[in-house]
């Protein structure tokens, strides 16, 4: 057993280490947009227009709004390393010399995940601290916000890599973020609780996946949800699972890498 367990340990061990050295090496690329673009959301959106709306859930705007965009800086980074890093290795040929190794699919969605995931909580955390420089936050519920962050990041990495099995080229690999990902971010109450929505619009935004995401993440920073949290942990945990099933089956079958 352990004669089989060690080679698929270094191939993990190997695929986070060159994932992470990747987003690392980038870092202009892939550490600092993200970080830029949160401070103006929190100058201009937390700040100036933060000022008009006053209060919102019985905090500030700006601390009401900053669990959200931590949440949506987790969520565009995680899938952004995992499609673009998968893609590249199709596009060079270079996954078929992993799909043709002794290496368990498993272990390859595994090191791809991680290092999607850990792109993920790093961004995560250089906005937290940038946050601070803005408002105060406090931490309701620690095993809530940890769990919720790591659901999030391995659901939008297992998403990339969909992502990047059935795209063709480049292009294909921004279609999803741009005209998918985008929209139900901003409409998945990272800006507004859906308490403001008609009645009929608080149902349909339900649906939305990141609503639940961004909700479960708020009540673990400040306490305050519009779902109940167990239904979305539930959710993030059924979607890992099946996004899960589908890439492994993905990665078995070859579909769009043997080419």
């Amino acid at each position: 057993m352990s004669g089989e367990l060690r080679p698929n340990l270094v191939a993990l061990q190997t695929i986070v280490y060159r994932e992470v050295r990747r987003f690392l090496r980038i870092w202009p690329q892939t550490l600092l947009p993200p970080a830029i673009t949160m401070v103006l959301y929190f100058v201009i959106f937390g700040r100036l227009i933060g000022a008009r709306i006053g209060e919102m859930g019985g905090f500030s705007y700006m601390e009401y709004i900053v669990p959200g965009l931590i949440m949506m800086s987790v969520i565009t980074n995680a899938y952004g390393n995992v499609v673009s890093s998968f893609f590249g290795a199709k596009f060079q040929r270079s996954v078929e010399e992993l799909l043709v190794s002794p290496v368990s699919p498993h272990i390859i969605l595994i090191g791809y995940v991680i290092g999607g995931v850990l792109r993920g909580l790093a961004v995560a955390a250089i906005v937290t601290m940038l946050s601070l420089f803005f408002t105060h936050l406090t931490l309701h519920h620690l095993g809530i916000t940890v769990l919720v962050i790591f659901l999030a990041a391995t659901i939008f990495s297992l998403c990339g890599f969909v992502n990047a099995v059935y795209a063709r080229n480049f292009d294909d690999i921004s279609i999803i973020p741009t005209f998918v990902l985008t929209p139900l971010t901003y409409l998945g109450g990272v800006f507004y609780s859906i308490h403001l929505l008609p009645p009929f619009w608080q149902v349909v935004s339900l649906a939305n996946p990141i609503l639940h995401m961004v909700n479960a993440f708020r009540y673990g920073i400040l306490g305050v949800s519009d779902i109940h949290i167990g239904t979305a942990v539930v959710f993030m945990l059924g979607a890992t699972a099946v996004l899960y099933l589908v890439c492994i089956r993905l990665l078995v079958s070859g579909r769009g890498m043997r080419q």
